[in-house]
């Protein structure tokens, strides 16, 4: 079999002042060819699982272009253009193929969606253009994030959509190893596969983690509708609410062996199983001034406090100060503070060295709704190199190198502060070590992200607290206006 690999991802916020550039996906992704499979072979990543899987099998894998810059605002239309014309460029000179296996993340946007040049279904209007390019025979599958917006375009265009079922997202491998398992039912076994889609009218709240009750129940029911004869695989995608497009929303989406109605039906199950119980995947945060106190109370430690609200890993501009106030206001001892995005002030941790002291504001510089910065005293305790370089631990994306640019680790008090240029969550404590700071031996935590921090720091923490400070993606001010539909909370439904 000849198979070809690629893809564009991208968790697009429309809410966020954070810009994307051609320089935002050479940040994070931008690989052409061969450079895909030695950047990705063997790692925990959808890219892994296709090229561990392709080999295992004997599968000839044809490289193309894989493009993801961290999350962010829409890429601009001619960037989203001339990627997807390098993705059909390497399919046509592919020549003769198989298949074609994608990662993709489901809730992309480009362009300027009140112009002429705007998509609200990018990842729709790719498998497409995949679909005209190749035509129908050509069985093209994609993995894709557990936080998608699935639209009518991509069920209808793709032959198997499967999504992640963890979060965080530790099955990323699994998954595309799955992909390349269903692949080979097509051409070995004439799996003949139908996809169904049900758009549940709900943004799925923060009880996302699926190690835990309700999240845990949704993930059994799965798995239990997977089990069923007929069924070649199913997802349910809890929505990025974070993207303002028709589409936005929860869903379940469902592949049968030639049987439609099966899939539909199924589908429908599961989702109006999730909407009945929609309020109980919801729940208020507290503040860290709050979290604090709780957690004082019950003595659980090392206590992590995650502030959802301005996760990188969403969108977020990642250097909102409620959380930092909180530590230095409490006088916090082996306190830690990951990460806070801020190149001015690490441009000057550079030139003043390590052991210097400043005084300068930290943070709240991206926006007003980000919370004012705080003014700081610091001690500079480490600097990286220039680009912030180190590998993951693991679980999520073991193996795979990472970079956070220029970066510092500065000291107030007993509250250290790991200063990132890239932006991006705390998936483990690889890079905070590689600055001295080991996570683990502090008594207070503080992160900026939502689950994924999870994989790395819940089987060593005490108590885990998700906060809400002040940010650009709160939920009750976010102008939603292209919904055209009502959507749980939002609407009472």
């Amino acid at each position: 079999m000849r198979v070809v690999i690629g893809g564009i991802s991208h968790e697009t916020s429309t809410f966020t002042p954070v810009q994307t550039t051609w320089e935002s996906y050479h940040e994070r992704f931008y690989l052409q060819g061969v450079d895909i499979i030695t950047t990705f072979e063997g790692t925990n990543t959808p890219l892994g699982g296709f090229i561990d899987a392709g080999r295992e099998n004997g599968i000839e894998l044809l490289p193309t272009v894989f493009a993801e810059p961290h999350p962010s605002g829409p890429t601009p239309r001619p960037i989203f253009d001339d990627i997807l014309q390098q993705l059909l460029t390497g399919i046509d000179a592919a020549g003769s193929i198989d298949g074609i296996l994608l990662e993709l993340h489901g809730s992309m946007v480009v362009g300027d969606l009140d112009g002429p040049d705007g998509l609200d279904d990018p990842e729709g209007f790719l498998l497409a253009a995949l679909r005209n390019q190749v035509g129908p025979t050509v069985p093209i599958l994609a993995q894709l994030d557990i936080h998608a917006n699935i639209s009518p375009q991509m069920v209808e265009t793709a032959d198997v959509l499967i999504g992640r079922e963890t979060y965080p997202e530790i099955d990323m491998a699994e998954r595309g190893r799955e992909c390349v398992t269903v692949l080979r039912r097509i051409w070995h076994e004439g799996l003949r596969p139908t996809m169904a889609l049900y758009q549940i009218p709900m943004i799925w709240g923060l009880r996302q983690a699926t190690a835990h009750p309700p999240m845990r129940e949704a993930i059994n029911r799965l798995h239990e509708l997977e089990s069923r004869p007929g069924v070649v695989c199913a997802s349910i995608a809890v929505c990025y609410f974070l993207a303002d497009v028709p589409h936005m929303g929860s869903s379940v989406y469902v592949v049968t062996d030639n049987d439609a109605a099966l899939a539909q039906t199924l589908a429908r199950e599961l989702g109006e199983w999730c909407f009945a119980r929609r309020a109980a995947w919801h729940y208020e945060l507290p503040t860290t001034h709050e979290a604090l106190k709780l957690a004082e109370a019950a003595g659980d430690y090392p206590v992590i406090f995650a502030d959802s609200r301005d996760n990188p890993g969403g969108g977020g501009p990642g250097d909102s100060t409620g959380l930092l106030r909180t530590f230095i206001e409490a006088g916090l001892q082996e306190a830690c503070v990951l990460y806070i995005v801020d190149p001015e002030v690490i441009a000057a941790c550079h030139a003043a060295g390590v052991g210097r002291t400043l005084t300068m504001p930290v943070g709240g510089k991206s926006s007003p709704l980000q919370g004012e910065p705080l003014m700081m005293t610091f001690e500079v305790t480490a600097l990286s190199g220039p680009e912030g370089r180190f590998r993951y631990d693991g679980p999520m994306y073991a193996g795979l190198e990472g970079k956070m640019g220029p970066s510092a680790a500065i000291r107030q008090g007993g509250v250290h502060v790991i200063l990132v240029t890239i932006r991006e969550q705390p998936f483990d404590t690889a890079f905070a070590r590689s600055l001295g700071i080991d996570p683990r031996q502090m008594r207070y935590i503080g992160v900026k992200s939502t689950a994924h921090f999870r994989a790395g720091f819940e089987p060593w923490a005490g108590a885990i607290y998700l906060v809400s400070e002040s940010s650009v993606h709160n939920l009750g001010h976010l102008p939603f206006k292209r919904l055209g539909r009502k959507v749980y909370p939002l609407d009472d439904i």
